[in-house]
C-alpha cells in the first residue's frame, strides 16, 4: 500500500493538531495529556501538522523561493516574486501564512519540551527522545525564518505565555538554533523510530549547514565527515535520467540518500507539484492538471542553457512546453504524480546525502584555505552520480584538484553543483544570500537589479497587531 506509514503517521498529526490555536488544548487537560509515550508521541505529531500545510511547507515556502532562484521564474500571481522590487500583497499574505504556520509548530515544540519531562508513566530514555524530535524541529524552523525574515521573535517553552516577545538579534536566533540542534544530536536515535522522523545524523546535518551561515567552516566540515563516516547513507544510484525517480517519485516510500524529508500522502499531499505543471497534449505530469507557476527558458536562462545536457539531472528535470512565453520554455519534473487525484504523493527532500555531500564539499576547502582530495571527492560523488556513473569510484568526469587555481573557482564550481542537484527543492535562494552573491546573479542571469526590500520577507501584520513589542517601525526594510 502506497506509503502506509505515511498515512497512519499524519492521521496522527491531525488528530494532535486539534485546537491548534489555543495555547491549553480544551479536550485534554495539560496536566493529563504528558504522561505516556503514546500521549506524548501525539504531542510530537502536533509539531508536524502546521508546517506541513499548503500554507507553509506544501506549497507557499518552496514556491515563494523557487521564484527568487537564478535558474527559474514565476507567472501568474507568482510574478511578484520574480521581480525582485518586493512583494504585492497577495505575495505578503503568503509569506504571512508561512510565518504563522511555522510559529503554530514551534508552539506545538515548546509544549513538548515543558511537559513531556514531567511525564509519569515514561522512561528516561523516552522523555529524552520526545524532547530532542521537538527540539530538532524548533530548530529547523526557526532557521528557515532567520534566513528569510533576520531576527524574529524567540517563543519558547519559557516564555510561552508571554504575547509581546520582541524581535531577537540575528546572533541570537542563532544560538538557540545551534543549542536546540546540539541537544537534538545527543537525544535522538541512530536510527528513525518511524520512517520520517530524524535522527542524530538529521542533527549532525543541520548543525554542518548551520555552521556554514556562522562561517563556522571547521565545525562544518568536521558534522559533515561524520556523517560520510558513519556510512549510514549512499546515493542512489542511476543509468538513465528516469532513474531518478527512484529517489522523487510518488510511490518512494525512501531511500538510501534520505537524512531527512518532510514524507506526504496523496491523502495530504505535496502542493508544490501542482505548481509546477500543466497538462497538455503528450504531458500529465500531475494528475489534476497544476497551474504551472514555475518555469524557465532553455535559450534565454544561462544557467539552464550552459547546463551539460549529458548530465542525466536536466534531462530528468524539464519538459519543454509552450505556456505562452516562446517555444522555449521549461517547466519543471523533478516532482510528478501522474495519478494524483488531489494532493500529490511526492515527498519533500529537506536533507538529502547529496546535501550532505555538498557542505562538506565547500566547508572542507575553505577550513583549509583550499580545496582538499577529501572535500573533492565528496563533490566527485554527486558530480558522477549526475552522469550515472557509480558515485564511490573515480571516473572519466571527475573534477582534478589541478583543475582550480584558486579557493574561489573551486567554491564556484561546488555551488554550481548544488544549484543543479538541489533544483526545485527550495534552495538555491538562500544558499545565494549566504554566498553574498544572489544580487550579482540575479543581474548576470537576468538583467535584474534586486531591491534591497526582496532580500528578506516582510513581518507579517497578524504579528505586528499581536505582539505588543513589535512596531511597524520593526519592520523589515522597504515594507
Amino acid at each position: 500500500m502506497k506509503k502506509l506509514f505515511t498515512s497512519l503517521f499524519f492521521a496522527a498529526v491531525c488528530m494532535g493538531c486539534s485546537d491548534i490555536l489555543e495555547e491549553k488544548p480544551k479536550s485534554l487537560a495539560s496536566e493529563n495529556f504528558y504522561n505516556t509515550a503514546a500521549e506524548a508521541k501525539a504531542a510530537v505529531n502536533a509539531i508536524y501538522g502546521p508546517m506541513r500545510t499548503d500554507p507553509a511547507l506544501s506549497t507557499n515556502y518552496p514556491a515563494q523561493l523557487e521564484g527568487l532562484a537564478d535558474y527559474g521564474n514565476s507567472r501568474g500571481t507568482q510574478t511578484p516574486v520574480s521581480l525582485y522590487q518586493g512583494l504585492d500583497n497577495t505575495n505578503i499574505n503568503r509569506v504571512a501564512t508561512i510565518w504563522d504556520n511555522f510559529y503554530q509548530s514551534i508552539r506545538n515544540a515548546n509544549l513538548v519540551i515543558a511537559n513531556v519531562p514531567k511525564g509519569t508513566s515514561m522512561t528516561d530514555a523516552e522523555k529524552a527522545s520526545f524532547v530532542a524530535e521537538a527540539k530538532y524541529m524548533r530548530a529547523l524552523i526557526y532557521f528557515a525564518l532567520v534566513r528569510n525574515w533576520a531576527g524574529v521573535p524567540l517563543r519558547t517553552e519559557e516564555n510561552m505565555t508571554v504575547a509581546d516577545i520582541p524581535r531577537s538579534s540575528v546572533e541570537d536566533v542563532y544560538k538557540l538554533i545551534v543549542a536546540d540542534a546540539l541537544a537534538a544530536e545527543a537525544g535522538l536515535p541512530d536510527n528513525p523510530s518511524e520512517i520520517g522522523r530524524p535522527t542524530k545524523w538529521a542533527a549532525k546535518t543541520m548543525l554542518s549547514e548551520v555552521y556554514m551561515y556562522l562561517e563556522k567552516w571547521e565545525d562544518s566540515r568536521a558534522k559533515a565527515k561524520e556523517v560520510i563516516d558513519s556510512k549510514k547513507y549512499s546515493l542512489v544510484p542511476v543509468s538513465v535520467s528516469e532513474d531518478f525517480q527512484k529517489i522523487y517519485g510518488p510511490e518512494v516510500v525512501n531511500t538510501s540518500e534520505e537524512i531527512f524529508y518532510f514524507k506526504y500522502s496523496r491523502q495530504q499531499g505535496f502542493g508544490l507539484v501542482s505548481y509546477a505543471h500543466r497538462k497538455i497534449g503528450q504531458y500529465n505530469y500531475y494528475g489534476p492538471g497544476g497551474v504551472y507557476a514555475q518555469y524557465t527558458d532553455s535559450v534565454s536562462n544561462s544557467v539552464i542553457k550552459n547546463w551539460d545536457f549529458k548530465d542525466l539531472r536536466k534531462n530528468h528535470m524539464f519538459y519543454n512546453v509552450d505556456i505562452g512565453l516562446g517555444s522555449t520554455s521549461l517547466l519543471y519534473r523533478k516532482y510528478r504524480d501522474p495519478l494524483a487525484t488531489g494532493g500529490a504523493g511526492n515527498d519533500y527532500p529537506w536533507y538529502r546525502y547529496a546535501d550532505l555531500l555538498l557542505f562538506h564539499a565547500e566547508a572542507d576547502a575553505r577550513a583549509n584555505g583550499k580545496p582538499t582530495a577529501d572535500g573533492l571527492e565528496s563533490l566527485n560523488k554527486v558530480h558522477r552520480r549526475a552522469y550515472g556513473k557509480p558515485a564511490e569510484a573515480a571516473s572519466t568526469v571527475d573534477f582534478k584538484l589541478a583543475d582550480f587555481a584558486t579557493l574561489q573557482t573551486y567554491i564556484d564550481k561546488v555551488v554550481q553543483e548544488r544549484g543543479y542537484e538541489t533544483m526545485y527543492e527550495g534552495k538555491r535562494w538562500n544558499d545565494l544570500k549566504r554566498l553574498g552573491i544572489a544580487k550579482q546573479r540575479i543581474l548576470e542571469v537576468k538583467n535584474i537589479v534586486v531591491a534591497e526590500k526582496h532580500m528578506l520577507w516582510p513581518i507579517p501584520n497578524s504579528e505586528i497587531l499581536y505582539n505588543k513589542a513589535i512596531t511597524a517601525k520593526d519592520q523589515n526594510p522597504g515594507y
